[in-house]
């Protein structure tokens, strides 16, 4: 069987079988394309053959930055800037830095890898910009608004109109689509087109609510909110396969990867052995897998020798390399966009925005905002930097510059984003209360306690008793700055877990009968999350009366408990806040029938459904739409396990 045989084989046999957590297209999209267009796999055979001799030469790249200019496509159906599917400047800005950061290995979370592949663990040597000019030359910030005029969008409709109406030129650009996917994709976080593809539908497709970034991640984007989504579909952009290599046990195409027997979704503990010849330990936290965003965060130097084969010369990428796109426009009468946006002296209520020097430029204009506010506050000064005031506690803020050149201004340029402090004294004067047996007991107990996590090992405890004249339970984590959780225990028992992203606060509730001396609050940061600078609020309150679901007491109240054994959850949900439709990951070890509920806080069921899943069809999608904006409890019954899981309906 010669190699472009054997290459055609191996994709069109293998593309569909993995669906799995994160659930990427990219296989099944190539399935399809090389169907349409027999001479696309005589074009990617080339490209493999030339990869091929470039890591041979090249085992671990080159030493040379690549650049490659982006122009993100934000498509919506009408929305408000900021709402929804219509994303925020300061969300692409996020979702720009996540990608410079992982293929850098600057990324804050890459002190995780594991000693046994640091050795491998790679600066990729490829940097991305937002495009400062349009294919026409004139200015541009690199996001395009797309009013689509539909609601959600197929794999199909996106690349047969949506792709081709709306790409600039593949060869000068990087194109990522940011859409609601819908109808049969509706389960997709993204795909992207290999290289050998078709200029009319090349680049990448990223489920809106996964772009962010560790920093800032999306708040619809639950397991997918921190830009890893874009990070593992530009991956295959540059041709790098799964690390599974799409067959049990297969081959990646890389030496440096271990062989995996499938993919692994979650976040699995390490070591995860796998199944395959020597039962290697797998590298489930590399970029190619299907595992959760916060637990993916290295690319290896054969993965980098790679992705650089296409961009070296005889690549077919290798334009990229020196398009224009990440330089602003200069001459006749343009005005350059501004860049390096930062801010710096944050306090609670002030910050200095700063920005780089434009030629030419007589003065700037600036408009501030807090992230997802309609409303711009503006301003302007000749300088490079401008004080802003009167800003809000604990809140991120957006800010965009425009330069003026006389009587020609510019383009604002990409937001820059930044975070007030939350104006309390951040001393953590409680340490060391590292564990349980060091936890700092809570005496009065009904007191803002404000304390610190201030490094990726700092873990908080606190102990406090009950009553019986007040025996019912809730703790609340506030002023949050960055992705923390929350336990609640009773000696060495969990009763409760709060574990939000994307919020600025947690709250657990527990309706008890035990009275005891050993309640134990645990605060942590998710993995590994902390601030040297600013300080969480946690208070815990006791009650005679039993708190509802939303942590009230108020009016009569139907007690819902739910059951210790079950608060390990056997599903993953998305988007979380829902508006119309919800669509649920069920683990299934073996083929049965599932029963999946959703209540309202007083626990009366409002719908239930009923499916016959199994592990290769495990996803279900559920009609929200008519249920009001509030709370609600997700139920996911087995017949063997139960997992729950809170729910938020939003309204626009």
């Amino acid at each position: 069987m010669n190699r472009l045989v054997t290459l055609l084989f191996l994709l069109l046999s293998t593309v569909v079988l993995f669906a799995q957590d994160r659930n990427c297209g990219s296989m099944n999209v190539l399935e399809q394309q090389l169907l349409q267009d027999p001479e696309m796999a005589t074009r990617m055979e080339a490209i493999e053959r030339h990869t091929e001799q470039f890591v041979r030469t090249h085992q671990e790249g080159d030493r040379v930055v690549i650049t490659i200019p982006v122009v993100f496509h934000i498509v919506h159906n009408g929305d408000a800037l900021g709402t929804s599917e219509n994303i925020s400047d300061a969300l692409v800005q996020a979702q720009l830095a996540q990608l410079n950061q992982d293929f850098s290995l600057t990324n804050s979370d890459a002190g995780l890898i594991p000693a046994l592949f640091q050795p491998v663990a790679a600066n990729t040597e490829i940097q991305f910009c937002l495009a400062q000019r349009k294919p026409d030359g004139t200015a541009t910030n690199g996001i395009n608004r797309v009013n689509g005029g539909q609601a959600s969008w197929t794999v199909s409709q996106i690349d047969g109109s949506l792709k081709p109406s709306t790409i600039w030129d593949r060869n000068q650009y990087l194109n990522v689509w940011s859409v609601v996917f819908g109808g049969a994709d509706a389960g997709l976080l993204g795909y992207a087109q290999f290289p050998g593809g078709s200029a009319s539908t090349d680049g990448v497709v990223c489920l809106w609510s996964s772009m962010g970034s560790v920093a800032n991640p999306n708040p619809s984007g639950g397991s997918y909110a921190r830009g890893r989504t874009a990070t593992h579909e530009i991956g295959h952009w540059l041709n790098l396969r799964h690390i599974w290599g799409d067959a049990n046990c297969g081959n990646d195409q890389v030496a440096d990867t271990p062989v995996h027997n499938t993919s692994n979704g979650g976040c699995p503990a390490y070591p995860h052995l796998s199944t395959c010849s020597g039962t290697p330990v797998e590298m489930t936290m590399n970029y190619m897998d299907y595992t959760y965003d916060a637990c993916m965060y290295m690319f290896t130097a054969g993965q980098k020798a790679r992705m650089q084969a296409v961009l070296a010369t005889g690549g077919s990428r290798v334009s990229l390399a020196t398009s224009q796109g990440c330089q602003p426009p200069s001459g006749g009468g343009t005005c350059g966009t501004p860049s390096g946006l930062n801010a710096t002296a944050v306090t609670s209520t002030t910050a200095t925005l700063n920005w780089s020097a434009v030629s030419g430029a007589t003065s700037y204009n600036v408009q501030l905002r807090p992230v997802g506010s309609g409303t711009w506050s503006s301003g302007s000064t000749s300088g490079t930097s401008i004080n802003a005031t009167s800003l809000i506690a604990s809140t991120q803020y957006e800010f965009q510059v425009q330069a003026v050149c006389g009587a020609t201004s510019g383009s604002f340029s990409a937001s820059g984003i930044f975070t007030t402090t939350s104006g309390q004294a951040c001393t953590d004067n409680y340490e060391p209360n590292n564990s349980r047996s060091t936890s700092l007991p809570l005496t009065p107990i009904a007191t803002d306690r404000v304390a610190q996590i201030a490094s990726t090992t700092d873990k908080d405890w606190y102990r406090f008793a009950n009553t019986s004249a007040q025996r019912n339970i809730r703790v609340d984590l506030t002023n949050l700055p960055a992705d923390y959780d929350l336990q609640l225990y009773q000696n060495n028992t969990r009763r409760r877990t709060s574990e939000n992203g994307g919020t600025t606060s947690e709250v657990v509730t527990y309706n008890t009968t035990t009275v005891a001396s050993n309640w134990y609050a645990y605060v942590y940061g998710y993995a590994g999350a902390y601030s040297t600078t600013q300080c969480y609020t946690l208070r815990i309150t006791l009650s005679s009366s039993a708190f509802r679901s939303d942590g009230t007491t108020d009016g009569e109240t139907t007690e819902f408990e739910i059951p210790v054994e079950v608060l390990e959850s056997n599903f993953i949900m998305f988007p979380n806040p829902a508006q119309n439709e919800l669509t649920l990951d069920i683990h299934m070890e073996d083929e049965r029938p599932v029963q999946v509920s959703i209540m309202d806080i007083t626990g009366k069921t409002l719908l239930r459904n009923s499916y016959e899943l199994g592990k290769d069809q495990n996803r279900v999608t559920m009609d929200v739409s008519k249920l009001a904006a509030g709370m609600y409890v997700v139920r996911v019954e087995d017949g063997e396990t139960v997992g729950v899981q809170k729910l938020t309906i939003a309204r626009q």
